[in-house]
């Protein structure tokens, strides 16, 4: 379907400009990262992490244009498609997925590796606001099918050893069911069903190492070269950077190569060390753009549907970010969870694109198309 040039008067140009915003400084700072193959084995190439971004970032910008050429809508007529082809991934990756840290999350196909799970998220905020828009939120019926339908995919992201991103799944599914119109008291009875479940799933349901990251968010020090090791470099980075920060290329913590996994999980504490504590509350405020538009995008909204997926997508993206930065910060465990559009890595920097299409996408076609 091509675009009518009469829906472009639509088009969010805030929330363009923040992503294209957060992209930039994403890219620059995995390029200061990951520069001379620090801590990478590739000295060979000093732009490579960088090419592979900027790869992911032109592949989600055409995605865009894609999902901009389609009325949101039709999204519905496939809903079946998205989801059992969502599950039909996720089961492929456990059975010939390659395992990484402990979790098998990442599919080779030829030379690209995909992880599944980030674009997951997606199907399921559209397949569950599908099903939700119709539903009534009175029957216990629609709710239990509710659960149901975000149960099957979130277990076979645990099987993957995944459990960030089946907390931002809970999350989402949470959100879309509140703004759905689900009784305030039921939400919190499941809450209080799941915290008293909680200590059977710790002492049961996680493996050593998911319960040893939480005991370690509660005194990292208690085992500063171990489990401790990662937070306690982290909260280093970020202290150091002061207020203007170091500048880029002069992160001691990376160039050292200290801090582990800082082009990827803990890229805000280089941005934390490299730009310090103004670009650190830069990077917050274009957040809170980001999520103020996705907000307003759900509020003006022509349908139910519209108005569930933009708000999905922006508690998708608010998770991410709170316990991203709350991990770096050692106010959260440390989940392995990326940080949207700066982290690292191009599943996810697709799939947040992709989820920003969709945005766009609703907001753009909000109202008729005036003559």
């Amino acid at each position: 379907m091509i675009l009518d040039r009469r829906l472009l008067r639509n088009l969010d140009f805030v929330l363009i400009t923040a992503v294209l915003v957060m992209c930039g400084i994403g890219l620059a700072v995995v390029y200061s990262a990951t520069y001379g193959g620090v801590g990478h084995g590739q000295p060979d190439d000093p732009f490579a992490h960088f090419k592979r971004q900027l790869v992911a970032f032109l592949a989600g910008i055409a995605c865009i244009v894609v999902i901009l050429s389609i009325d949101y809508n039709l999204v519905r007529r496939a809903h079946h498609f998205f989801y059992w082809g969502n599950i039909a991934i996720l089961v492929l990756v456990l059975l010939v997925g390659r395992r990484v840290s402990g979790a098998e999350r990442w599919l080779k196909i030829g030379p690209v590796v995909l992880q599944p799970s980030e674009p997951a998220k997606i199907a399921v905020i559209l397949t569950l606001s599908n099903y939700l828009a119709d539903a009534d939120m009175n029957s216990r019926r629609d709710l239990v099918i509710a659960f149901i339908h975000v149960a099957l995919p979130t277990g076979l992201v645990l099987l993957q050893n995944d459990l960030g991103t089946a907390i931002v799944s809970v999350g989402i599914t949470m959100t879309i069911l509140f703004v759905a119109g689900m009784r305030l008291k039921d939400l919190m009875s499941i809450a209080a069903i799941g915290a008293l479940v909680s200590p059977a799933v710790f002492f049961l349901g996680l493996k050593d190492y998911q319960r040893a990251r939480i005991l370690t968010f509660i005194n990292p020090y208690a085992d500063p070269t171990g489990t401790g090791y990662n937070v306690i470099q982290s909260t280093i980075a970020i202290g150091s950077g002061g207020f203007f920060g170091k500048g880029f290329f002069r992160s001691t913590q990376v160039r050292l190569n200290f801090l582990p996994a800082h082009h990827t999980d803990f890229i805000f504490s280089v941005i934390g060390e490299e730009l310090g504590f103004l670009g650190g509350v830069a990077v917050l405020a274009i957040y809170a753009v980001i999520l103020w538009r996705c907000l307003q995008a759900a509020s003006a909204a022509k349908d139910s549907f519209g108005q569930l997926v933009a708000t999905g997508i922006a508690s998708m993206i608010l998770i991410h970010v709170l316990i991203n930065i709350g991990m770096t910060m050692s106010l959260m465990p440390v989940t392995g969870i990326p940080l949207p559009f700066l982290s690292y890595g191009g599943s996810s920097l697709m799939a947040n694109l992709i989820a920003i299409g969709f945005v766009l996408n609703i907001n753009m076609r909000r109202q008729k198309i005036l003559f």
